[in-house]
């Protein structure tokens, strides 16, 4: 059994999904995360590979992605090569992700840390999207969902939100699949 967990793991650091909605405060925190701890955190894409439609359909059907959509025509995902990068440089693997994506990566067996940052009510984050008229019906339903994430971040006050969104990341160092214990940030490691 161990030996199998094993095989299906992706090697490195166990990587961060986050999601949110717009005005959550979600780009602030990571733009803190990442100038406090510069070097720690890498994200799974900065730029875009455009691929024909049939190679983008081939890569989804071999499971060469921990997630995917189709958006106005085009296909969009983010390929386990792509995490995998990252996890190669010793990183923590951010994925700024959508609540369709936080569904597809649950599952795939990458094992992320599940963190939703929001605003400090169900109902003003409601007001503001409805305000933006950004979202559907169907996506604000989704996101009142229970069980999703490992932790919901108010964000209610910067500071606070950004000393959860740490306390998250230093609580429980040691993430394992089984007996295969994974080091996820150790502060030490920076002093």
């Amino acid at each position: 059994m161990r030996a199998h967990i094993k095989d299906k793991a992706m090697a490195g650091p166990r990587p961060v999904v986050l999601s949110g909605p717009s005005g959550a405060g979600k780009s602030t925190l990571l733009k803190k995360l990442l100038r406090e701890f510069d070097g720690v955190f890498g994200f799974s894409v900065s730029h875009y590979h455009y691929v024909s439609r049939e190679i983008m359909q081939t890569g989804i059907a071999n499971g060469e992605f921990i997630e995917s959509a189709e958006f106005s025509g085009n296909m969009y995902g983010t390929s386990k090569a792509a995490v995998q990068a990252v996890q190669a440089k010793n990183q923590i693997c951010i994925l700024d992700i959508d609540m369709q994506g936080v569904k597809n990566i649950k599952k795939t067996d990458l094992n992320p840390i599940y963190v939703s940052v929001q605003a400090p009510s169900m109902d003003i984050l409601e007001k503001r999207l409805r305000d933006r008229k950004t979202e559907s019906e169907e996506s604000l339903q989704k996101r009142k969902e229970p069980g999703l994430f490992d932790v919901v971040i108010v964000n209610d006050d910067l500071d606070a939100a950004y000393g959860k969104l740490k306390d998250v990341l230093l609580e429980d160092p040691v993430h394992g699949r089984g007996e295969d214990l994974i080091l996820i940030f150790d502060p030490e490691l920076l002093a």
